[in-house]
């Protein structure tokens, strides 16, 4: 391309992302150095007019300074199809703004833009539900409203993990062990009384020694690492936000089987960046909204995700360009 390619990032505030762990902040300080003109808007600022997606969106200008790491311009209405890329990095919950956001980029996508991550894949793939996609990859697993279900479940299977569909972070994670008087209010709070599905799972002890290890797939193919969440000593979540300890690992023949299995379906569905999460040998969630980990493998083992997802975003860029020549070469 002879002039910068132009790219929109949708983000929870700039201002608010923790410097030396935020994944966003490196996948644009990567963008930067690769000559991208960057742009900025939150999901406040996405609207559909006439069928036409637009943003009040701000030049945005990044720095690798923990203390002053960004400059934002002023506010200017534009066409998001006009963007070469729009980078959809709103963390959860994946409520039903957030599904209204990925119907405002899925406009900005047939008029011309490289979504990443495709705004369908986006609504399709819940992180947790579709795990189903892939049961040859996964631990036990039941997704009801049910609460007698969910009792029955754990009496065979003895202690269970259980977890809202929409979270994020480690929220709202229960362990349930056989005898837990604690067990018929998580269901219901989970469920509030019936009313909402919910997923329990089997409860995998190698958590505790392993961890809930990332395996991060970019265009579907694995890198060659995992980051593996410890919890701490006093809690079972294997969440970062959640205080667990990253510890960089290289992948093992379960990782890159898992990998095998789930990434051609990723890359097929224009999901370029994806993140699993693997516990004891299984997969517990797919995680295609917001995947993190990038800072600290670059940190333990020089790993430069950013940087293959970008040469990723570029590659697809090249082949857009080239695509109506080859069409019209045909005719």
């Amino acid at each position: 391309m002879n002039t910068p390619a132009r790219l929109l990032v949708v983000m929870d505030p700039i201002d608010h992302i923790k410097y030396q762990k935020d994944t966003t902040l490196a996948l644009l300080l990567a963008a930067a150095a690769r000559g991208y003109e960057l742009h900025y808007a939150e999901m406040h600022d996405l609207r559909l007019r006439d069928g036409v997606a637009e943003g009040s969106t701000r030049a945005l200008t990044v720095r690798a300074d923990p203390h002053d790491w960004f400059t934002l311009g002023e506010p200017v209405t534009r066409v998001l199809g006009d963007f070469d890329v729009v980078l959809m990095r709103k963390d959860p919950p994946f409520d039903t703004e957030y599904i209204y956001a990925t119907y405002i980029l899925e406009r900005a996508e047939l008029a011309g833009a490289l979504v990443v991550n495709r705004p369908r894949g986006l609504r399709d793939m819940n992180e947790k539900v579709y795990t189903a996609w892939f049961p040859q990859c996964c631990a036990p697993t039941l997704v009801t409203r049910d609460m007698q279900q969910m009792a029955a479940f754990a009496a065979e299977h003895g202690t269970i993990v259980c977890k809202p569909l929409h979270g994020m972070g480690g929220r709202s994670i229960f362990v349930v062990a056989k005898g837990d008087k604690n067990a018929s209010v998580v269901y219901e709070t989970l469920t509030d009384y019936g009313a909402r599905f919910a997923i329990v799972q089997k409860y995998l002890p190698e958590i505790a020694v392993t961890g809930d290890a990332r395996v991060l797939l970019v265009d579907g193919e694995p890198l060659p690492y995992a980051l593996a969440r410890i919890p701490g000593a006093h809690d079972h979540r294997g969440n970062l936000a959640a205080g667990a300890k990253g510890v960089a690992r290289p992948l093992n023949e379960r990782d890159r089987w898992l990998a095998a299995q789930i990434g051609p379906a990723m890359r097929a569905a224009g999901m370029l960046f994806v993140g699993l999460d693997v516990i004891g040998g299984f997969v517990t969630e797919i995680n295609v909204t917001s995947p993190t980990g990038v800072r600290e493998l670059q940190a333990q083992f020089g790993v430069d995700a950013a940087a293959l997802l970008l040469q990723a975003i570029d590659t697809r860029l090249r082949a857009a360009l080239t695509e109506p020549a080859r069409a019209a070469q045909a005719r």
